[in-house]
């Protein structure tokens, strides 16, 4: 019997995971500083600026998974790029949905509860949603299934 170094299935998966995680604060990062940026000195409204920070931001994640966590799968086009947005919108919109539950649905309203429930769970959950999505949808890899479990 051979002695092989034994390479736990779970590691691709880790890589992964850590991948993912560290695009997302890069475009966290971008999200934040150019809505800063926009609504301050630019002078730009709130919804405006969070809407053209959060194409950047998108952008800068689709970017960092093509050609860096996911450079394997070979996703080319403007299709993944549209799925890439379509599941970073359904993630905005499980925030939001958070939110709104919190606030108007069970009234918690203080800054706290409104921090807890769209910047914890919400965020939490979304990307959750979005790392599936994301593998899933606009990354796939021969060979394997679109659930990170099995």
């Amino acid at each position: 019997m051979t002695t092989r170094a034994w390479s736990s299935p779970t590691a691709p998966c880790r890589r992964e995971l850590l991948g993912f995680a560290t695009v997302g604060l890069l475009a966290y990062a971008v999200d934040l500083a150019l809505f800063t940026y926009l609504r301050g000195p630019a002078g730009l409204g709130p919804l405006t600026a969070k809407a053209l920070s959060f194409v950047a931001a998108c952008s800068v994640a689709y970017a960092g998974n093509a050609l860096g966590t996911y450079r394997a799968t070979r996703a080319r086009g403007l299709r993944p790029y549209a799925a890439f947005f379509l599941v970073n919108l359904a993630g905005a919109a499980v925030q939001l949905l958070c939110l709104a539950v919190s606030h108007y649905g069970l009234g918690l309203t203080s800054q706290r509860a409104d921090t807890v429930s769209g910047a914890v769970i919400g965020m939490a959950l979304a990307t959750i949603l979005r790392f599936w999505g994301t593998r899933t949808w606009v990354f796939r890899a021969e060979g394997r299934v679109g659930s990170w479990t099995g």
